[in-house]
């Protein structure tokens, strides 16, 4: 088994994000080749790219103005998630801040289809409610952008869906929680907000896109079914027509600048089928793209709308931008991330498997198994627990579990109840009083493990993935050699008392309520069972964390210190809510390599 450092792996670099300039020759992206995310830029053609941003902090967001040729981009500082907005003139480099308000944060909701404006929601007035702002940036030369303009005054959570087809109105979305929504329509005139998506019940409502003539949106919404549908939204009576079947998500949808073309992705069990249909809404032959996952459609505006830019990654393939030719040119390839020199060949794909939790329940995961070693072969195991938890492991690439894999570990990543792409029932199978029964699909998981031979098993996860680890290792001590936790809550009261304002309603939907439900979430909080902590324990974290405050790491560190148990803390000071830096990537990834080796060492070594 060819062996290459861990540094190796976190080098290989990905590019994604893509926007198209105005004439449609240049396609900017984000990519992490410096050690952060910035911005760049490569010819529609082909080509070497170019670097537009140099900062230390990571970039988001980027998007290029449909007019003219410069480029809005959002950026926070130390991973504190107070996004600020700016726009960079492509011509003289010349950046310009246009929030300007570094304690609040601004969400970037797209360009005017004129070019002239942005909008963008924001917490500027109060720290905790995203109000809706419009700001003018004008055209170059005119003498620079206006003020913000607050357009609508809200309570709680809001995010730009889309700009109306003439740029008189927004539709705006506003969140109940993370899987019920509602979009209303903000006229930007007189200030007027109409409900669009009236509903019983839990609902979401995305991936906008509003026709030319602005007589419907395409939307994909689970309204009336388990799954997320691709669906015209009539603008005038509020009726929804179906377009796809109600088996698996919809997620991207992008309708081309001319109404043409429309493309849509599908999640069917993890991999992303392309979809394509025309802008009246008829199905067209599908388009084949190499296996894995796609998003980030973006629509070239200066050709008529024919390029559509994708962002492709594989399980064993890093992310890449890519670009088609609609009606019926073939996927391409735009850029080239490196894989640090580590041959593609040696990346492991994973076998789709389901097994049976306590209760009969049929769970999804992904198993990467070193392809060098006999088929018998029982190597330990590093079970991988996503975040959210309305969120969903996908078969894209993971230099981390690459590099455990080449190292001779399995990785088994799994959708425990909870999990998003499985219909609502399945997602809603952990809420409140059923949080546990999620812990119980992760030890049925090692105990399936286990019982195939696989002897010495770790449990690996971040942000709510981190608390399934410190709860995995608290409640069935037996089952775990080490565990390591990735900016995870260890009580779910202190988190919910000090997670960032504007997410405790959002959250508590999910996790219940500190006022309803306290004793219940004091029950369950593993920093009240860390007694019963016997695995080897790794807890990292960032210091600036807006949604997982560090407190959280230093209860459980302090708690295991106290009763005598094995326990290292790594905590960064200019990281957020995750590591989002390569020189923190160097020093944390190895570390955890080292913390493994030394606790699951001995089967299949």
């Amino acid at each position: 088994m060819q062996g290459y450092e861990f540094s190796r792996y976190l080098k290989i670099r990905g590019a994604y994000g893509a926007s198209f300039s105005p004439d449609g020759l240049r396609v900017s992206f984000l990519t992490s080749i410096t050690g952060v995310p910035q911005l760049w830029e490569v010819p529609v053609s082909g080509g070497w790219p170019e670097q537009l941003t140099f900062h230390e902090e990571r970039v988001s967001d980027a998007e290029y103005s449909p007019a003219e040729d410069r480029i809005a981009f959002s950026m926070d500082v130390g991973g504190n998630e107070r996004m600020q907005i700016f726009l960079l003139d492509r011509q003289t480099g010349v950046e310009t801040d246009l929030t300007g308000d570094p304690d609040s944060i601004h969400y970037f909701g797209g360009f005017s289809h004129a070019g002239e404006r942005i909008a963008y929601t924001a917490t500027r007035r109060n720290g905790t409610d995203f109000d809706v702002y419009v700001q003018e940036v004008g055209k170059i030369g005119d003498g620079g952008p206006g003020e913000p303009r607050l357009v609508w005054r809200t309570e709680g959570y809001h995010s730009i869906a889309a700009w109306g087809h003439d740029d008189t109105y927004l539709v705006v979305s506003r969140h109940g929680s993370n899987l019920d929504n509602d979009l209303h329509r903000l006229d930007l005139g007189t200030g007027e907000t109409e409900h669009l998506t009236p509903h019983r019940g839990e609902a979401r409502f995305g991936a906008v896109n509003v026709s030319r003539d602005g007589r419907s949106a395409f939307v994909a919404t689970d309204r009336d079914g388990e799954f997320l549908r691709l669906a015209r939204l009539d603008l005038e009576t509020l009726g929804l027509e179906y377009l796809t079947k109600d088996d698996w998500d919809v997620e991207g949808v992008a309708l081309s600048r001319d109404g043409r073309h429309l493309v849509v992705s599908r999640n069917v069990d993890g991999y992303s089928n392309l979809v394509l249909f025309s802008g009246a809404g008829k199905r067209r032959p599908d388009v084949e793209v190499p296996v894995g996952v796609i998003g980030g459609f973006e629509f070239s505006a200066g050709d008529a709308g024919t390029k559509l830019a994708f962002t492709h990654i594989g399980p064993n393939s890093n992310p890449d931008v890519w670009t088609l030719e609609l009606p019926d040119g073939e996927p391409r390839r735009l850029t080239r991330s490196t894989t640090a020199g580590i041959p593609r060949r040696t990346f492991v794909k994973p076998k789709l498997i389901r097994y049976r939790s306590f209760d009969g329940l049929e769970v999804p995961a992904y198993l990467y198994r070193p392809e060098a070693q006999e088929a018998d072969a029982r190597p330990p195991v590093v079970i991988d627990v996503h975040g959210g938890p309305e969120a969903q492991e996908r078969p894209d690439f993971n230099p981390v579990t690459q590099y455990l894999v080449n190292r001779g570990y399995a990785v088994f990543a799994l959708n425990v109840r909870g999990s998003t792409g499985y219909g609502k029932r399945y997602t809603h199978l952990d809420d409140v009083e059923k949080r546990m029964d999620s812990v119980r699909d992760l030890a049925e998981a090692a105990k399936w493990l286990k019982a195939r031979g696989h002897e010495r098993i770790a449990v690996m996860g971040g942000s709510y993935g981190g608390f399934m680890v410190l709860a995995a290792i608290t409640e069935y001590p037996e089952l775990w050699s080490a565990a390591v936790d990735i900016v995870g809550i260890a009580n779910m009261v202190t988190f919910l008392e000090n997670t960032g304002s504007y997410r405790r309603a959002l959250r508590e939907s999910e996790y219940g309520s500190l006022e309803r439900d306290r004793e219940f979430l004091e029950s369950i909080s593993p920093i009240h069972k860390a007694d019963r902590i016997t695995a080897p324990l790794m807890v990292i974290h960032g210091r600036n964390d807006p949604r997982v405050p560090v407190g959280e790491a230093e209860q459980v560190v302090s708690e295991v210190q106290k009763n005598g148990g094995a326990v290292e803390a790594l905590i960064y000071d200019d990281e957020g809510h995750g590591l989002a830096k390569l020189k923190n990537r160097l020093d944390a990834y190895p570390r955890i390599a080292t913390f493994l080796d030394e606790h699951l060492r001995g089967s299949g070594f």
